[in-house]
């Protein structure tokens, strides 16, 4: 009876986690072709690809760099709408644009006695409008979330290290499970 239950839980511990990947993105693919009118699974999310794509190639003409600078004054303007907008647009430039941040890995000292230490991403490194010259911004992603906190600590604390910033950020929010490949051995396969 232990082994059969010893299989069941390894074969739960294999399948759950693609079960529930497939089930995830099947939710959202279905959910697509819904809003879009498409009875064919996976052609709302095509035609959205293709649609952003098409979009950010015609951001690249004169015109279109025009309209949306335009665009970004209107909304920057407005109160509420330039909270959620420039959050929404530095968040995203922050992980995919041309300005990304998550790009400085580093390990802070938490506390004085240095034996505490936290992961994060250097984010900022200019704070003398704080009176903080010494200091950087951290951004300290949270475990199993897709939030953080923002900390500033003395440069002192924080030391960068030599890892890949999408391995580190996948350890992290995975509350330290994903393995982090050596940097001086090659991956096994």
């Amino acid at each position: 009876m232990t082994r059969l239950l010893n299989y069941f839980f390894r074969g739960l511990l294999v399948l759950a986690p693609a079960v529930v990947t497939v089930y995830v993105f099947w939710l959202i693919i279905s959910e697509v072709d819904r809003w879009l009118g498409f009875r064919v699974p996976g052609v709302g999310i095509a035609v959205t690809v293709v649609l952003i794509t098409a979009f950010g190639f015609l951001t690249s003409t004169v015109l279109a760099r025009w309209l949306l600078a335009l665009v970004d004054q209107v909304f920057q303007r407005l109160p509420l709408v330039r909270l959620v907008y420039s959050s929404t647009r530095d968040l995203l430039d922050a992980f995919v644009g041309e300005k990304r941040r998550f790009n400085h890995p580093v390990v802070v000292s938490t506390h004085a006695d240095g034996v505490e230490k936290a992961f994060g991403f250097i984010t900022g490194e200019a704070l003398q409008q704080f009176g903080l010259r010494d200091h950087v911004t951290v951004y300290l992603p949270f475990s199993y979330a897709f939030t953080g906190a923002v900390r500033v600590y003395p440069r002192a604390n924080v030391r960068p290290i030599d890892v890949d910033s999408a391995q580190l950020m996948a350890f992290i929010v995975s509350g330290g499970v994903t393995h982090v490949p050596d940097k001086e051995s090659p991956p096994t396969s």
